[in-house]
């Protein structure tokens, strides 16, 4: 099926391989880079990279509207398909993207516990997301108090969630405070070279800061070995 071969040439299985699997359900990972590097290309490959396997997804956008999140679901499915030269994949993005839910949201107005009653509204009505996007958020206004309220959320529905946020510096130690970095069992930060944008693990579970063997391409923003 065109679906289970999308699926093995996802992104997403370069990053499993460098971290030994990966987020698992239940758990939260934080992407962080300098504005404009790719956190929401990332994002949107882990997004993907759920819909491939028929689980629900729901993207929440602080820093993008909806229409620019759908181009790059439209985006990454492309290059995808490009990989293993499937000319024509609209029909099964049509298909894919019903599992799918963006909200936008401003940060100022909306606390991420208000996330959490959305997303157990949308549960009512029968979505049930397996992975949860948080993009573009302000680490500064963020709470050790509101991050555990989505990680017992995520324990609760067995979701995996990314968080993203812009941040200058790839040490951990001075983007996270050590109540934040205790509930995030990965932190991922991309940093830009003169020839490749890499993928720095600073956290992966108890392991300590490594280098990943990833990147991102250059053309493309998908995930891929060096």
């Amino acid at each position: 099926m065109i679906k289970d071969e999308l699926f093995e040439r996802s992104p997403i299985r370069c990053f499993e391989k460098a971290t030994n699997g990966g987020l698992k359900a239940g758990e939260l990972g934080l992407l962080t880079a300098k504005k404009g590097l790719g956190k929401t290309s990332v994002l949107v490959q882990f997004g993907v990279d759920t819909l491939l396997q028929d689980k629900q997804v729901v993207h929440v956008s602080f820093d993008q509207q909806s229409s620019n999140v759908i181009s790059w679901y439209q985006d990454i499915f492309t290059e995808i398909a490009k990989k293993k030269n499937i000319a024509n994949i609209s029909d099964l993005v049509t298909e894919l993207v019903r599992k799918r839910v963006i909200l936008n949201f401003n940060q100022d107005a909306v606390a991420l516990p208000q996330i959490v009653k959305t997303l157990k509204a949308l549960e009512e009505g029968g979505i049930t997301a397996s992975c949860m996007v948080i993009d573009g958020v302000d680490l500064a206004k963020l709470t050790a108090a509101d991050v555990q309220v989505v990680a017992d959320y995520a324990k609760e529905a067995g979701a995996v969630v990314w968080f993203s946020a812009n941040a200058d510096d790839g040490d951990i130690n001075s983007v996270l405070p050590a109540d934040l970095q205790n509930i995030f069992a990965a932190v991922v930060h991309l940093e830009s070279k003169t020839d490749a944008i890499e993928v720095v693990l600073q956290k992966i579970h108890n392991d300590p800061a490594k280098p990943s063997g990833l990147k991102l391409d250059s053309k493309t923003l998908l995930i891929a070995e060096k």
